[in-house]
C-alpha cells in the first residue's frame, strides 16, 4: 500500500500513508517514535499503545496498556524511552518501555494536579516534570524522587504548555486567551509578563528556542506570533482556518509554521517573508473618513441632526469606519489576513492584485483534529482526534525539504 502511495506523481499537497485505528475513544494524543516506523497512542477510553508497522505495512498494536482514568496528554523521551501520560484524575504515569517497544514497564506515579492533566513536558537536564492541568495550575516535580518541587495557579483552566530547557521558561496558555511567561526555580517560580491577544482560549503553543518565537493557537480560530527574543511586543496575526486552531508546529529550517484545525483544516504558513503586523483598532467617536457620527455620540447627532451609525475598523489601516466607508472586503496575506476580511475603501484601492497572492496552503486532513507533532526530520506528521482515527502523513511535498533534516521529497 505504501509503495503504491510513493509511486504515483507528486502532488502539493500532504500525503496520506496510514490510518491506525483501534481506539474505543477519542484518541488525546499520537507522537511519532523517532527512527522507527512506529506511534505511541494515548486515549480516553484509558488506555496506552504502541503500534509497529509490520511487513503488511499495517500498524499493529506491540503494547496495550489499560489504565485507571482516561488518558489526557502524554510526553515521550527517546533516548531514554521514557513515557509519562497525563489523566483524567490528575495524576501522571511514567513508564519505561523496552528496547524492541514490546513491553513496558510501570515506574512511578506522580501526584502532579487535582484535574485532568492538559499538557506535560519532561527536562532530562533537570530531571524535572513540568505539567499543566484543568486544576488552575502548573507543577514541577523532581523525576528522582517523585516529589512536588513547585506550583503556580491561574484564574482559569491552565490549557497549554511549552519551556524552554535552556533558560527554564515556561510558557502556559489558559481557557481566559491569556499567555502566562514564568521563570521556574528550584522550588519557587516568578511571572515574567502576560501575553494577551488572543479572543478565545489558547489551544495550542510551540516554542522555537533559535529565533525565540513563540506560536499560539486558540478557539478564536487565529494563531499569533509572538517575538519574545528581539523586538519586544511585535505580534504577527495569521487567520485562514474555521475553527478553533487544535496543533501547531514551527519547522525552523525551513521557516514554515504547520498547524490544524477542529474541522480538519491542515494549513502551512510561509514565514520565510517579511510580514507585516496588524494595526491596532483605532477609538474614535466618528468615522475617520467621511466624520459622520457613530451612533453614541449623542452631541454630534444632535448637532448635525443625524442619526449615528455603527463603528466598522480596517483590517488594514485600523481606522474606525462607518459602512459606507468600508463597502469592499480583500484578502490581505502579508497581514495575515488568507480570507476576506473588512478594508476602507480606501485601503482596498492600494492592495494590488499580486498583494492578495496566499502566503499560505490549505489541506483538507478528512478528520476531525484534536492534536497533531511532527517528526521534522523525517517529514512525517501524525494527527488524531475524537473520530478515534489516528493517520500518519508524509508531509514533505508540502514543508520543502532540507539538508539538514536529511528528509527529501519521496
Amino acid at each position: 500500500m505504501a509503495a503504491e502511495i510513493h509511486s504515483r506523481p507528486q502532488s502539493r499537497r500532504p500525503v496520506l500513508l496510514s490510518k491506525v485505528e483501534g481506539h474505543q475513544d477519542a484518541v488525546s494524543a499520537a507522537l511519532l517514535i523517532p527512527k522507527e516506523d512506529g506511534v505511541i497512542t494515548a486515549g480516553e477510553d484509558r488506555t496506552i499503545r504502541v503500534w509497529l508497522k509490520r511487513d503488511s505495512g499495517q500498524y499493529w498494536p506491540s503494547i496495550y496498556h489499560t489504565m485507571a482514568s482516561p488518558c489526557s496528554a502524554m510526553a515521550y523521551h527517546h533516548d531514554s524511552r521514557r513515557i509519562f501520560v497525563g489523566q483524567d484524575n490528575g495524576a501522571i504515569m511514567e513508564f519505561h518501555i523496552s528496547e524492541d517497544f514490546n513491553k513496558m514497564n510501570f515506574v512511578k506515579t506522580y501526584p502532579a494536579h487535582q484535574n485532568r492533566v492538559s499538557a506535560i513536558i519532561f527536562c532530562l537536564a533537570s530531571d524535572w516534570l513540568i505539567s499543566t492541568g484543568h486544576d488552575k495550575c502548573i507543577s514541577w516535580m523532581c523525576t528522582r524522587s517523585g516529589s512536588m518541587l513547585g506550583r503556580h495557579y491561574f484564574t482559569s483552566w491552565a490549557s497549554c504548555l511549552q519551556y524552554d530547557h535552556e533558560t527554564q521558561h515556561a510558557f502556559v496558555g489558559d481557557y481566559s486567551g491569556q499567555i502566562t511567561l514564568l521563570k521556574l526555580e528550584q522550588n519557587t517560580c516568578s511571572v515574567i509578563t502576560t501575553l494577551k491577544g488572543h479572543e478565545g482560549s489558547i489551544t495550542s503553543l510551540w516554542w522555537d528556542p533559535v529565533q525565540r518565537l513563540l506560536f499560539s493557537g486558540a478557539s478564536d480560530h487565529s494563531i499569533i506570533m509572538w517575538d519574545i527574543g528581539g523586538r519586544k511586543g511585535r505580534t504577527l496575526l495569521l487567520q485562514g482556518h474555521h475553527d478553533k486552531v487544535q496543533a501547531i508546529c514551527y519547522i525552523q529550517l525551513t521557516r514554515q509554521l504547520v498547524s490544524c484545525s477542529a474541522d480538519g483544516g491542515i494549513a502551512v504558513w510561509n514565514m520565510d517573508i517579511s510580514r507585516e503586523e496588524a494595526p491596532q483598532w483605532l477609538e474614535s467617536d466618528s468615522c475617520q473618513k467621511c466624520e459622520q457620527p457613530f451612533f453614541w455620540n449623542i452631541k454630534q447627532m444632535w448637532d448635525t441632526k443625524t442619526i449615528g451609525l455603527r463603528q466598522h475598523h480596517c483590517r488594514k489601516c485600523g481606522q474606525a469606519v462607518c459602512g459606507k466607508c468600508s463597502t469592499k472586503r480583500s484578502s490581505y496575506p502579508i497581514m495575515g489576513f488568507e480570507f476576506q476580511v473588512r478594508v476602507c475603501d480606501s485601503c482596498f484601492e492600494s492592495i494590488k492584485d499580486e498583494d492578495r497572492t496566499s502566503l499560505a496552503t490549505f489541506h483538507e486532513g478528512k478528520h476531525n483534529i484534536s492534536h497533531m507533532s511532527m517528526d521534522i526530520s523525517r517529514g512525517l506528521m501524525v494527527t488524531c482526534g475524537s473520530d478515534r482515527i489516528v493517520k500518519i502523513w508524509d508531509m514533505t511535498p508540502v514543508v520543502g525539504c532540507s539538508l539538514a533534516t536529511g528528509f527529501s521529497s519521496r
